[in-house]
C-alpha cells in the first residue's frame, strides 16, 4: 500500500517500455496472452476523482507487458478487475458472492533501457530508443463485501454529465449535439452496451453485440478498423476516455509473436483485433489480459494492413477534437507511429509509390480479387502520412523520416491521381491506348490492354464525374466503384478539388445503384457467374450483391457525411441519413444488406452491429455540427504539389511526366 501511495502521490510522469517480446526472453518466459490487468485507480472513492487522476497519470494505461517481477499476494482470490459502469454495464468477469475486489501494485518496480531497431537501412531510418521503463503488476486481494471500495456513497454509475471531457475546445460548447428521436437514444444505449471494460475502465467496442447470436466467431472482439466510428462519437460526444484507453492499449499489443506456423510479423504489426480474456493464475487467482489477433486466427490468415493506419488517423482525431495534443507527444506513442510508418515505407521490390498488400488485407477480408494495389489502402495509407506529418516530433533522430514521408506524399498522390481517376475523356484515352511500348514516353505505361474496358462501363459513367478505379497493376485495372476507397480520397485529399468533385457528381448520378434503399454499397457492380467463381473462390458468403460483392455497409454513411460536409454537399449526406434513419431500428442494425439495391437484411448478417450503430450516431452529429467535423479532413497540400521526387533523387532522372500530369489534372 505504500508503494502504491507513493506512486499516486508522485508528481513524476513514468515512461512505459515499449520492447519487442522476441528480443526480451532475459525477462521471463514467453506467454500466449498479453496485458495483465493493471489499474491502481480503483482506490480513488469517487469518479470525479478518478476521472482527474486519469488526465494526470501516465503509467495507469500502460501494463507492462512483462513477466518475473515480485508479486504482493494478500489472501487473493478470484477476479482483480473491477467492471467500469461510467460507459457501460458490467462486462468483466463475475464476482463471486462475498468477494469483492482491489489493485495492488507489485512493490518492486525496475527501471529497463531496451532498444528496438526499426528493421529499415540504419542509412534512411533513425534506430529508436526507448529508456527507464516500469513495470507494474496488479493482483487481487480478498475484502469484504460491506467495505465501499469505491466511497460507499458514491458509488461509480452512469452519468453522461461526470464522463471525462477532454479539451477546451469541446468544453466551449463545440460538442453541442442533440438527441432529440428515439431512434437516437435507442443508438446511444447500444452503443453503450458494446463497451468492452478492461480492468475496470473502457477499452473498445465489441464488433457485434447480438444475444441472438450463438456463435459470435470473432465479432465478440474490438477490432481497431471497426472501433474507428465509435470513437469518433464519443468524442464528438465529449466522452475521450474510452478512445485515449484504446489507443494506448493497442499500442502494446504492436509486433505479436506468431501468425501463421511460426512465422514472426514485421515490427510494428497492429493487431486486427483483441479481447478481453480472463486467465488463472497460481493459488487459484484469476487475472484479465488482452488477447490480440494478428491474423493468425482470421478466415484466410491475412495479416490487417489497415489497422495501423487507422491508429494513426485516430491519434490525429483525437487529438484534434479534444485539443488534448499530450497522448501524442509521448515518448511510447512517438516510437509505435514511427515503427508503422517504417513497415510501410520500408524498399521493396516493388517500383510503385502505392502499397503492395495481399487479397483481404482490410475492410474486404476475404477473397474478392484486390491483392496488389487496391485503392482502399492507398487512400488510407495517404491519410495516415498526412496524419504523421502532423503529429511527428521534427527532431535530429526523425528528420530522414520525415523526409521520406514528404516524399511519399509527393509520388503516391501524382500516381493515384494521374493513373487510378477514370471518367469518360479518360475511358475514351484507355480505349486508343497502344500496347507493347517500351520507352520512358510511352503512354500507356503499364500496358493496359484496351480489351480490359468492361461493357457495362461504357453506359455507366456519367458524362460529369468520374471515379479512383479499384486497382492499378502491371497490363490490369480493376474498373469496380470501391466506395471506400473513394471516399477516403476525397477526405484526405489524395484526389484533386475537381476529382473529388466529380466522385461526388457520379455518386449522385448513380445514387439508385451506389445507395439505393441503403447507404452505400461497398463496391459496384457485383462480380457474377464465371468471374464469381474465378475471383472469389466460390465463396457462398460473397454471393453477388451480398456481403463485399456489392452488399450495403451501414457504417460508410460516415464517411460518405464526412466526405460531403468537406465538399459543401449536405444535402447528399442529409438524404442518405434518412434512408438508413427510416430501416437501421426497424432492421436491429444489421451488418449489411443484400441486392441490388440493398432491400433486404444480409443473410448472413450480424444484428446490432456496432459499428452500424456508431456510424449512424456520428453522421448525425458531423450533420449537426459541420465545424467540428471540418477538424477530420485534410485541405490540398500546394506546397507538397511543388516538390518532384524526380528532382530530389540522385539518379539524375532527365524524363518526367509530371508536368504534363498537372497541366491536366490540378486546379
Amino acid at each position: 500500500m505504500n508503494a502504491m501511495n507513493f506512486i499516486i502521490n508522485s508528481t513524476m510522469k513514468l515512461p512505459s517500455t515499449l520492447l519487442n517480446l522476441r528480443n526480451a526472453l532475459f525477462l521471463g518466459s514467453r506467454h500466449r496472452f498479453n496485458l495483465p490487468c493493471c489499474e491502481d485507480k480503483l482506490f480513488y472513492k469517487s469518479k470525479a476523482s478518478l476521472l482527474n487522476f486519469s488526465k494526470n497519470s501516465q503509467f495507469h494505461a500502460y501494463p507492462s507487458r512483462f513477466v518475473g517481477f515480485q508479486r504482493v499476494i494478500n489472501n487473493a482470490q478470484k477476479f482483480n478487475c473491477l467492471p467500469s459502469s461510467v460507459f457501460a454495464r458490467p462486462r468483466a468477469v463475475p464476482m463471486p458472492n462475498g468477494f469483492s475486489v482491489q489493485a495492488v501494485v507489485a512493490s518492486k518496480v525496475r527501471d529497463l533501457s531496451t532498444s528496438v531497431e526499426t528493421g529499415i537501412n540504419d542509412k534512411n531510418f533513425e534506430r529508436i530508443h526507448v529508456q527507464n521503463g516500469i513495470n507494474v503488476k496488479t493482483l487481487v486481494e480478498r475484502i469484504d463485501t460491506d467495505k465501499n471500495l469505491v466511497g460507499g456513497e458514491n458509488p461509480l454509475t452512469e452519468d453522461g454529465n461526470n464522463v471525462k471531457n477532454i479539451g477546451e475546445g469541446l468544453g466551449n460548447g463545440k460538442n453541442g449535439v442533440s438527441i432529440d428521436s428515439a431512434i437516437e437514444k435507442e443508438a446511444w444505449d447500444l452503443l453503450r452496451d458494446s463497451v468492452v471494460s478492461y480492468c475496470g475502465f473502457p477499452v473498445g467496442t465489441v464488433a457485434a453485440n447480438d444475444p441472438g447470436d450463438k456463435q459470435p466467431l470473432n465479432y465478440d472482439q474490438v477490432f481497431i478498423r471497426d472501433f474507428v466510428p465509435s470513437a469518433l462519437a464519443f468524442l464528438l460526444k465529449g466522452e475521450g476516455e474510452i478512445v485515449k484507453n484504446f489507443l494506448l492499449h493497442t499500442l502494446q499489443l504492436q509486433s505479436w509473436e506468431k501468425t501463421v506456423d511460426c512465422y514472426s510479423p514485421g515490427q510494428g504489426l497492429m493487431p486486427a483485433s483483441f479481447k478481453v480474456r480472463t486467465v488463472p493464475i497460481d493459488d487459484n487467482k484469476f487475472e484479465e489480459v488482452l488477447d490480440p489477433d494478428f491474423g493468425e486466427s482470421a478466415i484466410g490468415r491475412v495479416a490487417p494492413v489497415d489497422s495501423g493506419l487507422w491508429w494513426i488517423i485516430l491519434l490525429r482525431a483525437y487529438g484534434k477534437i479534444t485539443s488534448d495534443y499530450s497522448l501524442q507527444e509521448r515518448v511510447d506513442v512517438q516510437t509505435g507511429m514511427k515503427l508503422i510508418l517504417n513497415l510501410c515505407l520500408a524498399d521493396g521490390f516493388d517500383m510503385f509509390p502505392s502499397l503492395l498488400v495481399t487479397d483481404g488485407s482490410c475492410m474486404i477480408d476475404r477473397r474478392m480479387g484486390i491483392h496488389g494495389h487496391p485503392l482502399e489502402i492507398q487512400a488510407l495509407f495517404y491519410a495516415a502520412l498526412r496524419s504523421s506529418r502532423e503529429i511527428l516530433s521534427v527532431n535530429e533522430g526523425s528528420k530522414n523520416l520525415v523526409r521520406t514521408i514528404n516524399n511519399r506524399l509527393n509520388a503516391l498522390s501524382f500516381h493515384i491521381r494521374e493513373y487510378y481517376w477514370v471518367d469518360m475523356k479518360k475511358i475514351n484515352e484507355i480505349y486508343r491506348y497502344k500496347t507493347e511500348e517500351y520507352s520512358m514516353d510511352a503512354t500507356n505505361k503499364f500496358n493496359i490492354y484496351p480489351e480490359q474496358i468492361p461493357s457495362w462501363l461504357m453506359d455507366w459513367v456519367p458524362e460529369e464525374g468520374g471515379y479512383l478505379i479499384g486497382n492499378l497493376q502491371p497490363a490490369h485495372m480493376d474498373f469496380r466503384f470501391f466506395t471506400l476507397g473513394n471516399l477516403w480520397s476525397i477526405v484526405s485529399s489524395l484526389g484533386t478539388p475537381k476529382q473529388n468533385e466529380g466522385i461526388l457528381n457520379l455518386i449522385e448520378s448513380k445514387w439508385d445503384d451506389i445507395v439505393g434503399h441503403m447507404p452505400l454499397k461497398i463496391c459496384y457492380p457485383a462480380v457474377e457467374n464465371e468471374e464469381w467463381r474465378i475471383i472469389t473462390g466460390s465463396d457462398p458468403k460473397n454471393t453477388p450483391w451480398s456481403y463485399h460483392n456489392g452488399g450495403s455497409w451501414p457504417t460508410l454513411l460516415w464517411q460518405f457525411t464526412l466526405a460531403c460536409v468537406k465538399m459543401g454537399r449536405l444535402e447528399l449526406a442529409q438524404k442518405a441519413i434518412a434512408l438508413a434513419e427510416k430501416r437501421l431500428s426497424r432492421d436491429h442494425w444489421p451488418e449489411y444488406y443484400d441486392t441490388r439495391s440493398g432491400k433486404f437484411i444480409g443473410k448472413q448478417s450480424r444484428l446490432y452491429q456496432t459499428w452500424t450503430i456508431a456510424g449512424f450516431l456520428t453522421s448525425k452529429m458531423m450533420v449537426e455540427n459541420p465545424e467540428m467535423s471540418s477538424l477530420l479532413f485534410w485541405g490540398e497540400d500546394y506546397e507538397l504539389l511543388e516538390i518532384c521526387v524526380c528532382a530530389l533523387s540522385k539518379s539524375g532522372r532527365v524524363k518526367c511526366s509530371r508536368g504534363a500530369a498537372k497541366s491536366q489534372i490540378l486546379v
